[in-house]
């Protein structure tokens, strides 16, 4: 909650408080479950009198849990609209600031401010809680976007682009526009606000998760081990060829991933944690 700043985020306030209320409600039940349970093994025996009580009890605590995880559902949609709100005033003030001919480009970020800003996007990405029976969709965790999907403005996504040596390399950055027309992006340097942008086809844009996976639940969205992705090196704005060492066990986890990198002997690098936010699939064969 302390990503949602201005007048928008006392909307979240009543939802909260009836979450409360909610979890309040719900643990003095479970409190009334565990002690009738205490009494039944005293006295040994399950009547027919606990039998009815536990029956009730029970009922009762699943209406709770499901009018708590209604609230929390709705207290959650409105956080992800503050955001894309907060998202598209952020954009348009890069548009009237940083490409108006009457007015200096602005400075670039300092890389120590980048990388503390990409650390918390990555922190703060959505985990996808479906309900029963849901299955996680396109661009949760391993899932990729469906074949139409067009990335919106300011959604970030992996770029494959030329570099001033000519060689290709994947990098980190931020849909300006799509041309139906052309089917090409232009996209922005992360690194590199203010200066020339990239036009590139649509093959070579990946776009970035826009929820994790959670392990416990979805394991089947999330890269495994073994598997070539394209990853973050950590502490810079560029994705690199790399193996699953493990995937995450818990939904706070990152992945655990060997970069390739011809000074070790056996071509990989030691393990290195990256966030499921800057991992995809690799577009490109395994190297020979």
């Amino acid at each position: 909650f302390a990503l949602v700043k201005g007048e928008n985020h006392l909307e979240l306030l009543p939802d909260l408080d009836l979450e409360d209320e909610e979890r309040s409600r719900s643990e003095h039940n479970l409190v009334n479950i565990q002690k009738t349970h205490e009494r039944m093994q005293t006295e040994n025996k399950i009547s027919p009198y606990y039998r009815t009580k536990l029956r009730g009890l029970y009922t009762t605590a699943k209406a709770d849990a499901e009018a708590e995880c209604n609230i929390l559902r709705k207290a959650l949609d409105k956080i992800a609209e503050i955001k894309s709100l907060l998202e598209e005033r952020r954009i348009a003030a890069k548009i009237a600031g940083l490409y108006n001919d009457s007015e200096p480009p602005r400075k670039t970020m300092r890389r120590g401010v980048l990388m503390t800003l990409l650390q918390q996007s990555a922190m703060t990405l959505p985990l996808w809680i479906g309900k029963p029976g849901d299955k996680p969709p396109p661009l949760c965790g391993a899932i990729p976007a469906s074949g139409d999907y067009v990335a919106r403005p300011g959604d970030k996504v992996a770029a494959r682009v030329k570099a001033v040596d000519g060689d290709e390399q994947w990098i980190l950055a931020e849909v300006v526009s799509y041309s139906h027309a052309t089917n090409k992006y232009e996209v922005d340097d992360i690194d590199e606000e203010g200066k020339e942008r990239h036009t590139l086809s649509r093959r070579r844009v990946i776009p970035l998760p826009q929820w994790k996976a959670n392990p416990e639940t979805d394991p089947e969205a999330l890269f495994q081990k073994e598997q070539l992705v394209l990853a973050l090196y950590p502490q810079t704005t560029c994705f690199y060829r790399a193996l699953i060492h493990a995937p995450p066990q818990r939904p706070q986890d990152d992945y655990s991933v060997l970069f390739e990198d011809t000074s070790y002997a056996d071509g990989y690098s030691p393990p290195l944690n990256v966030a499921q936010r800057y991992v995809v699939a690799c577009k490109e064969p395994k190297k020979k």
